[in-house]
Formats: C-alpha cells, sequence, structure tokens
C-alpha cells in the first residue's frame, strides 16, 4: 500500500522512517516533508491543514492509509474531513475526531474530562474575562508555585509555572486580556503545581481496544538543569528507567484504562495515539495533560524501538486483528539529543549549510527542521537535527549521541549536555 505521512519535523521523519521498513508498505509519501524524508518519501510542498489539496493528493497517488503527526489539523478536523467524504471512503486515517481532538485542544475540556472520569490530576479552576476577579482570590488560596496554562493550543509555549503570586495575578491578565498567547488564552486554567518527575505515555487505540507503546521521558527546557525557556523538547529517553511494574500497573488500571473508556462513554471517535504527560509524585502518578498525537522528541526514541511491521500495524486499527496484535518491542535502551539553531526557542536564522551527516555511522539522525538543496543540507528551523542512539542502558545511548554530535557542524548550533541528568 501507499502511505503518507503529514507533518515536518523530526517525529515525522522517525515514523517515515518506521514505514520505509514495513514489508506492507509500496511508497511514502510526505506533506510537506523535510531534507531527511526526502531520501525515503516523496515530499509534496502542501500545508498541513489545507484539506482540500490533501484530498487530491491522497486520490492522485493511491494512498491507503494516512498518518497525521502535528496537532494542528488534527484539532482542525482532518479526520472528520476524511469520514464525510465518499471518495475517501477508503482511506485509513491515523487521528481521532475534533470532538476527540479537544482533549488537548482544550485544558479546560481535558481537566473536566479527568474528574469527569477519576483520572488523578492537578486541582484547579478555569478563568476568562468574565470572572478574572476571582482568579486572584483564587491563586492567593494556592501555594507557590503558581501554574498558568492557556486553554487552546500555543506551540508548547503557552504553560507559566511562576514563584511570585504578583507575578502570577499581572500574567493571567496579560494572558486574557492581554491576549499573550492570542486566542489561545482567552481562556486560561491555574492548576496546583505537583512536585515530581514527568513522564510519557503513549497508547495506541481505536477507542475501544488499546496497546500501550514504549513510555519515554522528554526535556522541554533550552538550558542545562532543566533551566530557561520552554521549547518544544531538546532531547528523550526510552525506556524509562525509574518505570517499574507496580508503576506501570498505577498507570495502566488509573489512568489508561479510564481514559479509553472515557472517549469511548463520550462517544469520541478515535483512531491513533493518545499521549499521556504523567508526573509521579511520591508513588502516585498523575495526568498533566493529553495531546492527541505522538511526541516529539519522543517518537525519535519510541518509534525505533517497535519492531512490528509499522504498516501493519497501524492499518490494523478500527480491525478485528487489532486486538490479536502483540507489540514487540526492542529491549534496548534509546536517547536522542536535539541539535537547536542558535538562538531558538526565542529568533534564530535559517539556512545555515550543514556538514558531517554522512560521517554518522553508529546512530540514527533524524531531521527535524531542514531542507535539502542539491545534495547539501540547510538549517530550516529551531530544532535542526535529533541524534538517536540504541545500546544496552540509556548512559551509553546518551553518550553514543554526544559522540556523534561531535561530527555534524552548523552556523551557532546550540544542543543541551545534560539530558538524562535527573536519572
Amino acid at each position: 500500500m501507499n502511505v503518507l505521512v503529514i507533518g515536518s519535523g523530526g517525529r515525522e521523519h522517525a515514523i517515515v522512517n518506521s514505514f520505509s521498513k514495513s514489508k506492507s508498505v509500496s511508497k511514502i509519501f510526505a506533506i510537506p516533508g523535510n531534507g531527511g524524508t526526502d531520501s525515503l518519501a516523496v515530499n509534496i510542498n502542501c500545508d498541513v491543514n489545507d484539506f482540500n489539496s490533501i484530498k487530491a493528493i491522497v486520490i492522485k497517488n493511491e494512498i491507503s492509509l494516512v498518518f497525521v503527526g502535528p496537532e494542528d489539523p488534527i484539532v482542525n478536523g482532518i479526520y472528520d474531513y476524511f469520514k464525510s467524504d465518499k471518495s475517501l471512503s477508503s482511506v485509513k486515517i491515523i487521528s481521532p475526531s475534533m470532538k476527540a481532538a479537544a482533549l488537548e485542544g482544550s485544558k479546560d475540556f481535558a481537566k473536566k474530562f479527568m474528574i469527569k472520569y477519576g483520572i488523578p490530576t492537578a486541582k484547579y479552576k478555569t478563568f476568562t474575562r468574565q470572572n478574572l476577579k476571582e482568579a486572584d482570590t483564587f491563586l492567593e488560596s494556592m501555594k507557590s508555585p503558581y501554574v498558568l496554562k492557556a486553554d487552546g493550543l500555543a506551540a508548547g509555549k503557552g504553560v507559566l509555572i511562576l514563584n511570585d503570586l504578583n507575578e502570577a495575578k499581572d500574567e493571567i491578565r496579560k494572558m486574557i486580556v492581554g491576549q499573550k498567547f492570542g486566542d489561545s488564552s482567552k481562556k486560561v486554567v491555574i492548576e496546583e503545581f505537583l512536585n515530581g518527575i514527568e513522564l510519557s505515555c503513549f497508547v495506541l487505540t481505536d477507542g475501544n481496544t488499546f496497546k500501550i507503546l514504549p513510555f519515554a521521558k522528554d526535556y522541554k527546557k533550552i538550558g542545562e538543569g532543566d533551566k530557561g525557556l520552554n521549547t518544544g523538547g531538546m532531547g528523550a529517553i526510552s525506556p524509562v528507567p525509574f518505570l517499574d511494574s507496580e508503576l506501570l500497573n498505577k498507570i495502566k488500571e488509573s489512568i489508561v484504562r479510564p481514559t479509553i473508556e472515557g472517549i469511548k462513554k463520550e462517544n469520541m471517535e478515535y483512531i491513533g495515539v493518545v499521549f499521556i504527560g504523567l508526573i509521579k509524585v511520591g508513588d502516585e502518578p498523575y495526568v498533566i495533560e493529553y495531546n492527541v498525537r505522538m511526541g516529539d522528541p519522543e517518537t525519535e526514541v519510541v518509534f525505533p524501538r517497535i519492531k512490528n511491521d509499522m504498516g501493519e500495524l497501524l492499518y490494523s486499527l478500527g480491525e478485528d486483528e487489532f486486538e490479536n496484535i502483540n507489540l514487540e518491542f526492542d529491549e534496548r535502551h534509546a536517547a536522542t539529543v536535539i541539535m537547536v539553531s542558535g538562538g531558538y526557542p526565542g529568533p534564530y536564522e535559517k539556512n545555515k549549510k550543514i556538514s558531517g551527516i554522512s560521517n554518522v555511522k553508529d546512530s540514527i539522525v533524524f531531521h527535524a527542521g531542514t531542507k535539502k538543496i542539491n545534495d547539501d543540507y540547510y538549517t530550516n528551523g529551531g530544532r535542526v537535527l535529533a541524534i538517536t542512539s540504541l545500546t544496552d542502558n540509556y548512559k551509553e545511548s546518551l553518550k553514543k549521541s554526544y559522540e556523534e554530535i561531535n561530527k555534524i557542524k552548523f552556523e551557532n548550533l546550540n544542543y543541551r549536555k545534560d539530558i538524562g541528568f535527573d536519572l
């Protein structure tokens, strides 16, 4: 079958890479793809939210399966668009419906869902212009630090964690009244701060049956020791060293199972991945957030560890055979380190020539923000490359990734040198 991967980041290159090893996949297309997908797929320059053009591409290229990487087209209803069009009825699309996508598209909706289905999460309250004055009282009732979250999508930048009460009061006004994050912060969720260690759970589901993919832990801050601004992610490891059988069972029974049951009871059509952002507080897991797609850079350590034929696995979603598939994982530990453009996540320059990629022999180079011109690669985004290594333990994998990074050069490159520091 022919498959299409929508998106342009390291996540999408990792997905394309897995499809390229599938015996059931004949040809791969990517919209718009990047410099790395160029060697494995046919890149097609198209906006990920231009559903009419995507439809034409799917029909022209006889595509049987579409994997949607980024959140924007999912929240904007690409699944519903495909399902409402008879000419696309035979196409399998790996994406939840617009209704289900509210689990990521609205923090308020997600928190109400968790409370309704008894899923452990931080206490919270939601504020708009109408009840903004009450926000001060709510903040005063809480202990520092204060967590403020824009309700809508904000490209991973819409969460503020503040130590000062007056600053928190000021910031919520900047978010709601000053529209600091645009329409995304018309509504703001304030929640209690949970002190613990984070991990990411990925659940493949058709809305009835589910299978848990490898767990991962990512690192969001730009600076060493988790300091500085949030980014899309500076590195990740899988499996998670502190995830023992007892914690796994708690996550499965108190979080994953009620989440899937809630999706079913709410009549949400869901073909794809539920990404559950977790925090372990003491011995107990809590949900920080839901995403409705694979994470990035977690995909760059999760997908290389899945040994199943990716085409067969994903095409089985929604079919009887999905329930009977046994997932097989590579027991090795994967670690990825992200190389970024200087200045990221603030202003940065593009079009810097990249050298040395071909010198990397013992690790996988996933392209994130690159473009290919003739036979050369150039930077084309904030996060540029993800260097993934697999060995018998995460420390050796990180060591290998850092060794391979030294072979790659581009002007003003930056990366965190302490991924895994807290383990």
